[in-house]
């Protein structure tokens, strides 16, 4: 007589989330629909917000407007320092308009301009330390939430996850259709 056999522990199941309700909502409306493509776009898209909204709030927490943001983030980038027209290049603004956001973040002691050693005709932006300290106390609420985010994941699952979002990312700018975006 064979021994019994052990039970077979049944998968356990993951845990519902708001998405799942929507797609078991839709299936019946729209029967050809794919419910693994709807619940990946759909919690692609719900994260995107979730994550704007922790990036916004941390903006107004550091009393930063977005676009103070977006242009110091912008100088960061560039390693602190660059000149008015690389910024407004990286913007895709007028270099006016950049002028105006330069004035404002040197008013709040965020960046200084100085002539360039090199040519006298030339200013250079250059990010301050209280400027630095700023975006970078912005830029932290962020990547403590996504790092919370994708912490439920192990280092290869993240590494997997990153992999596949490239590959759809390539496929999607490669519409000719949708203008180029780089945020």
């Amino acid at each position: 007589m064979a021994p019994p056999e052990e039970p077979r522990a049944t998968p356990r199941e993951a845990p519902r989330d708001w998405t799942d309700e929507h797609v078991a909502r839709w299936r019946p409306v729209l029967p050809g629909l794919d419910p693994v493509v709807e619940g990946a776009v759909t919690r692609m898209k719900k994260l995107s917000v979730h994550l704007r909204r922790v990036r916004e709030q941390s903006l107004v927490d550091f009393d930063l407007e977005r676009h103070e943001f977006d242009t110091l983030h912008k100088l960061a980038g560039r390693g602190g320092s660059a000149a008015p027209s690389e910024l407004a290049q990286d913007l895709d603004l007028a270099p006016a308009s950049v002028t105006g956001r330069l004035d404002a973040l040197e008013k709040r002691g965020f960046v200084r301009r100085t002539q360039s050693t090199t040519d006298r005709r030339r200013v250079i932006v250059e990010l301050t330390a209280g400027g630095r300290e700023t975006w970078l106390g912005a830029m932290d609420v962020l990547g403590h939430e996504e790092e919370r985010l994708l912490g439920v994941l192990r280092p290869e699952e993240r590494e997997k996850l990153n992999d596949m979002l490239r590959r759809i990312m390539v496929v999607a700018e490669q519409d000719p259709s949708v203008p180029p975006w780089h945020g």
